[in-house]
Parts: structure tokens; sequence; C-alpha cells
């Protein structure tokens, strides 16, 4: 496609005339003339080459990484093999990534450009109650992890949970803009409440459309409130394990969001082409940032997880854990498709979804219905239709 180029730090053209979009835009150049397809094949391979990368560093002895896992053996924990690891990693991810929430008809639409300015407006207020509350789970879930839960590690136990302690604590202080600082370098009041948290960069789009700070808040709409409180109840609620929280906020959520935050941007490029609408890379840094930082969020969190996954079972309870996060982001984007264009899009329930997809048990359908009564009904865009609203779970027969 020859598209003109009016935005300079965006994206040039190639000596065919072809757009490019800048490396600090994003790794993938000609990203405006792929489809939805093959952006979800190169992260496929991208995040795969990097975790084999990592994990083929664990066979060298100098490597700190391995040092820091060879510390746990003598009390209890079995040397780490990579080649297990790397079979792990495939399982989990071919699973998750090959869920049809990533192809959802939302993305496909938004990354072909065919969106107007108001439906651009509408989907940017609404995702924002989605940015807002993800970052909360991540701390429900660092606290599930502590000195009193199940010692399934034996003597190695405490310090299993405290590496699972850091790598989820760093999530947090990349999702907030905040990182360690000396007492004498601590940083001034406003500062620190002036962080650059993801928040701040989702505002920076907002003013890119021209949206004043005064109505950039809004309320939730029903399958945003679903999902907020999916990943909220998976991540904290009792009635599900350590693991299933740690799944829920690493795999089920880390994974997949640089390839659909990829077609967003894709869209929102084509959006502002079309619509002379001089968006920069200071608008758009809250999707870009996410494509690099989550990359390395997800390896992290899948070694966490290698550490509490030691059976076939546990295997089998993250992949249910992330089956729960996927569906309800699937309604959550259903409902936003059908507030955004004002049409319908088919629920998951209705689109063929594989077995291995469906959720297992119940315990996320009665927690979800019980978490809904607690919400306050001015946070909510339909408050009176909230209780009728139907569930995105799918479960098996």
């Amino acid at each position: 496609m020859n598209l003109p180029i009016p935005f300079s730090d965006l994206i040039a053209a190639d000596a065919d005339g072809r757009p490019v979009l800048s490396p600090e835009v994003h790794h993938l150049p000609h990203l405006l003339e792929m489809d939805a397809e093959a952006v979800l094949a190169s992260f496929k391979k991208s995040q795969a080459d990097d975790f084999t990368r990592i994990i083929e560093g664990l066979n060298d002895p100098a490597n700190p990484l391995k040092r820091i896992l060879d510390q746990l053996v003598p009390l209890g924990l079995a040397p780490v093999d990579p080649s297990a690891l790397q079979a792990l990693f495939i399982d989990l991810h071919d699973h998750v990534m090959s869920h049809p929430v990533w192809r959802h008809p939302f993305f496909l639409r938004v990354f072909e450009g065919r969106v107007a300015q108001e439906q651009v407006v509408q989907f940017a207020l609404h995702y924002f109650n989605q940015i807002k509350n993800t970052r909360q789970c991540v701390a429900l879930s660092l606290g599930r992890f502590n000195g009193l839960q199940e010692r399934n590690h034996g003597q190695a136990s405490e310090r299993i949970s405290e590496l699972t302690q850091i790598v989820l604590a760093q999530l947090i202080a990349d999702e907030y803009g905040v990182s360690t600082h000396a007492v004498d370098g601590y940083p001034g009041m406003a500062q620190l409440f002036g962080a650059t948290t993801h928040i701040v960069m989702y505002r920076q789009l907002f003013d890119g459309l021209g949206i004043p700070f005064a109505q950039q808040d809004v309320p939730l709409l029903n399958g945003v409130a679903d999902n907020v409180l999916t990943q909220r109840l998976v991540a904290g609620d009792l009635a599900f394990s350590p693991l299933e929280s740690l799944a829920s906020v690493g795999l089920g959520m880390e994974w997949g969001v640089p390839e659909f935050f990829t077609l967003l941007l894709g869209g929102l490029i084509r959006f502002a082409w079309k619509n002379n609408l001089a968006l920069n890379q200071h608008h758009l840094f809250v999707l870009t940032a996410h494509v690099k930082y989550d990359v390395l969020h997800a390896i992290a969190v899948v070694l966490a997880t290698s550490f509490h996954c030691q059976t076939p079972d546990d295997v089998k309870t993250v992949k249910n854990a992330t089956n729960m996060l996927m569906a309800a982001r699937f309604g959550m984007m259903t409902d936003l498709y059908r507030h955004v264009f004002k049409e319908d899009c088919a629920p998951l329930g209705e689109i063929g979804l594989a077995e291995k997809y469906k959720i297992a048990d119940g315990r996320i359908v009665s927690a979800l219905r019980k978490a809904r009564q607690s919400c306050d009904a001015s946070a909510l865009f339909d408050p009176a239709g909230y209780a009728r609203h139907p569930l995105p779970f799918v479960l098996t027969a």
C-alpha cells in the first residue's frame, strides 16, 4: 500500500515508496503491509526465539541466572533442566497464543483502519478502564506468595517464593513507572506522584485524540467490568491457588498483549493518516511501550511459573487459569465491539471454541456473580443491566 507519509517520527518511505515504521516505533518495519495472521505468527516466533535464547544460556556455568538458580539445589530443588523448561514453554505458549481472543474481530477491524473518529474516541475511553486496573492484580498475586503458604519445595520453598515475589514486583514497578533508589537519591514528592505509569502513558493518547483531561474517565462497560473482576478474582481470591494466580497475571495477561497492541498501533496510524490527525510517538507511547516491555515480562513470569509447575496436573491448572483470563478478555472486546461499532459480533460460545479452551470448573462463575454484587453502581455504565449481562465463560460439558 502506498501511503503519503505525514508523520516523520512514526513512518518513512523505503526505496520502493512503501511505508516503513521507525525502529523506535516498532520492530516490524512493514507492519502496515502485513495482515493480522502474519503479525500473530511473527510474535509467536519472536517470543519463542527470545525465550529459547535465555533458556540456552542456562547451559553456561558463567550465566548469572544459572548461578541464582543453582543456589537452590543444595536446598532440595532439582537442578533446572533447560530442555524440560523449553518443552514447558512451547506447550504453554502455544496454548495461550492460539486462543481466538488474539484474533478478535475488534482487533482485526481496527488494524484494517475500518474505524471512525468517534469510534476511536469511544474505544480509547472505555479500554482505559482496563488499563487502570490490571496492575493491581499483579500486586494481589504478589501477596499470595509468602512464608506461610504450603511448602511444596521443602527447604527451598521460601527462596522460590522470594524469587517469585521479585519477578512480580518488577512487573508492578514497570507498570507504575517506579524503580529502586538510594536513600540520598530518593525522588521528591512531585517526581514520585508524577511517575510515568502506564496510566499516564495512556493519557498521552488522549492528548493526541483531543480528549480533555476532565472527560477522560468514564464508567465501566459491563464486559470491561467482568474482565477487571475476573483478573482480580483469579489473582487474589482464595478460591484460586497461588499457581493459578501467577498464571493469570503472567501467561494469561502478558503474552498476547504485544500482538494485539501492535494491531491497535497499526490501526491508529492508518486512522491518523486518513483523518489528517497528527498522532506522534508521544501519543502512541503506551502501545509501543507494551510491545517492548511485555515480552520481557512474559519470559520472566514463565520462569517463575516453572518453579511451581511440578506435575502434569499443574500444567492443566495453568492452562485452565489462562482460559479464564482469555475468555473474560474476549467478552470485554465483544462488549466493546457492540458499544463502539453499534453492531454485534459472535460471543465466545458461538464461534466453535475448541474444547481445550473451555473452563474446567465453575469456581469463576460463582465468584464473578458474587463480585458483581459488590460493585458501586456509579462506577458502571449500565448498572441496571449488569446482573443480567451474559457471563463470558464457556464451561466444559
